[in-house]
């Protein structure tokens, strides 16, 4: 059975981010964690996207969807968060497909529409992965790649030390995003559990990636820097996916 572990957070709405969207995208726009770690990145496992059509899983304000467009790519998108989606609608411009979706419902996509998918710190909201990841995986053409991010697992074990790292726990975490109080609710899974549910859901797994900060996080955050002498830290797990 799944572990709770709560956190003294007050969980009465869980990951509500139509109540937190706009200070949530501006801290996206610059922090490290997102915009010098995550989103580099996630465009460096996309590679050269020139004219592929991908679909930006829960793009949340648009910017990893933008910044795949920067870089040619036919770029569609949808999130949960009415709230984001106007947002992204803002960044992006009305010819850019958005829309209202959510991840554990069948999606309003026909079958292999895209050359690739990205979901960038959605699947770790969610308990089971089994319906998303077929709908992903149905939406995706043969061959077509599935870009993941999620907590790294070993994030909960330097949260809570007491906690079981091979059982699946719901727990939640206090944020500051650009001076708004905001509570995120997640589902811990060991590293395996993730692989398992890619290989039954139709996927081989490509790249598992541990990626360091850009370089210029240095020269900007040199105070959060300082604190890890590699000049790595961890906080996301990557995975490049092949729809088999």
């Amino acid at each position: 059975m799944p572990a709770n572990l709560e956190s003294s957070a007050d969980v009465a709405v869980e990951n509500d981010y139509d109540s937190f969207a706009e200070a949530y995208a501006a801290e996206n726009d610059s922090s490290l964690v997102n915009a010098y770690y995550a989103r580099p990145a996630i465009l460096d496992l996309a590679g050269d996207v020139a004219g592929r059509r991908i679909l930006d899983a829960g793009c949340g304000a648009g910017a990893v969807s933008a910044a795949l467009r920067d870089r040619g790519a036919v770029v569609t998108g949808f999130d949960r968060s009415a709230r984001m989606v106007e947002l992204a609608r803002q960044r992006l411009g009305a010819d850019t497909d958005l829309r209202v979706a959510d991840i554990t419902r069948p999606l309003p996509y026909p079958d292999g529409a895209f050359d690739d998918v990205v979901a960038a710190l959605v699947l770790h909201y969610l308990e089971d992965w089994t319906g998303p990841l077929a709908e992903l995986r149905r939406v995706l053409k043969p061959g077509g790649r599935l870009i993941v991010v999620v907590n790294h697992p070993i994030i909960l074990k330097m949260a809570h030390r007491e906690s079981d790292y091979f059982a699946t726990t719901k727990w939640s975490d206090e944020y500051d995003f650009n001076g708004r109080k905001a509570v995120l609710t997640y589902w811990h899974r060991p590293l395996h559990a993730m692989t398992d549910a890619f290989t039954a859901a139709g996927f081989r797994t490509a790249v598992i990636s541990e990626p360091p900060p850009a370089p210029e996080a240095h020269e900007l955050f040199p105070d959060e820097m300082a604190r890890f002498p590699s000049g790595a830290f961890l906080s996301f797990l990557f995975f490049v996916l092949e729809a088999a």
